[in-house]
């Protein structure tokens, strides 16, 4: 009997010790802290026993006795998370533990790339610097930016995302759904409005979708930030006077919706043939925004500068020469344009 006891005893020490074996193994990285990044791929519905002996092949489970990837999926089924794990592309490291990588297929910590989309930009220049650097298919996201459902969906009055999707260094990851982008694109434009911007919109008696549109065309107009004070308050000017507002970008836009394309030269039948862009031959503002807007440009629109400018013309450096009458602004033209 005594014998038994023991032997049992000692079986069970021995399971202990095993077990404890394992889990330590768990929580032992495979390499050093130097070990260097790789990327890893999960596919979609990969089963988490096909992704264990795959980070075994790779080395990115320890090499000890009795451990392997049928230990981690044990693990994974014992703490419920064996068929948590996200698809997707991962930058790990042998510096990790198994405990650690699996914390991170799990929680769906893929590997993200950036992508810079400066002030002024189209929708479809967006599209094709999202498609260049693998975030989404140009055609695809360009689909759902215009789509108004979706528009309405976010609550943006408005038949686009034209002039809403903020521009800025973003961070997303490979193949990533157009809605996905969209969304965080708007929810950043929308959070870089404070409590005062939406009071000065209200009390500029301009709609939200006036401001944005008014924004982007200034934004077009001076790439100067000491300008768009008085770029807005040429527009702001011309409008209370009844004056169109004559500004190329618009033309531009509208030759784009129009045609589908533009080929970098604005000509005097341009200037001429209407569109609903064209703020040479309608009055008013356009229909919409022609292009992204900063939170520099829409608080220009709310505040304009106190001055009673009414024209400006491109000193070809990136500055403007701003006049309060046409003669003056005549021969600035004279000056800076027809004399090179």
């Amino acid at each position: 009997m005594r014998l038994a006891l023991a032997l049992l005893a000692a079986g069970a020490i021995a399971a202990a010790a095993a077990a404890g074996w394992l889990v330590s193994a768990l929580h032992t990285p495979a390499s050093d802290a130097d070990a260097p990044p790789r990327t890893f791929v999960v596919d979609a519905g990969e089963p988490l026993g096909s992704v264990a002996r795959r980070l075994d092949r790779e080395g990115l489970l320890p090499d000890r006795a009795g451990f392997g990837p049928r230990v981690l999926t044990a693990w994974a089924r014992w703490h419920g998370v064996d068929r948590s794990v996200k698809s997707g592309e991962y930058e790990l490291t042998a510096a990790r533990t198994p405990v650690e990588i699996l914390d991170i297929l799990v929680s769906g910590r893929v590997k993200t790339y950036p992508v810079t989309l400066p002030e002024g930009l189209r929708l479809d220049e967006i599209a094709v610097r999202l498609e260049e650097a693998g975030i989404v298919g140009a055609d695809a996201f360009l689909e759902r930016a215009r789509d108004p459902a979706l528009a309405r969906s976010l609550g943006l009055e408005a038949d686009g995302f034209e002039g809403y999707l903020y521009p800025e260094t973003y961070r997303f990851r490979r193949a990533s759904e157009p809605d996905e982008v969209i969304e965080r694109m708007y929810a950043e434009h929308l959070d870089r409005w404070l409590p005062a911007d939406h009071e000065a919109q209200r009390a500029s008696g301009m709609s939200l979708h006036e401001v944005v549109t008014l924004a982007s065309i200034v934004e077009k107009e001076t790439s100067v930030p000491a300008e768009r004070g008085l770029v807005s308050a040429v527009f702001h000017n011309r409008l209370r006077r009844g004056m169109r507002l004559q500004t190329d970008p618009t033309v531009i836009y509208g030759i784009l919706v129009t045609r589908g394309h533009f080929d970098g030269n604005i000509r005097k039948s341009d200037l001429t043939t209407d569109t609903p862009y064209n703020t040479y031959t309608r009055g008013g503002l356009p229909p919409g925004p022609i292009a992204s807007t900063s939170i520099a440009s829409i608080r220009a629109v709310l505040a304009p500068a106190q001055v009673g400018y009414l024209y400006f013309v491109s000193r070809n450096d990136g500055t403007h020469e701003f006049t309060t009458n046409l003669k003056d602004h005549l021969a600035a033209v004279r000056r800076y344009q027809l004399r090179g």
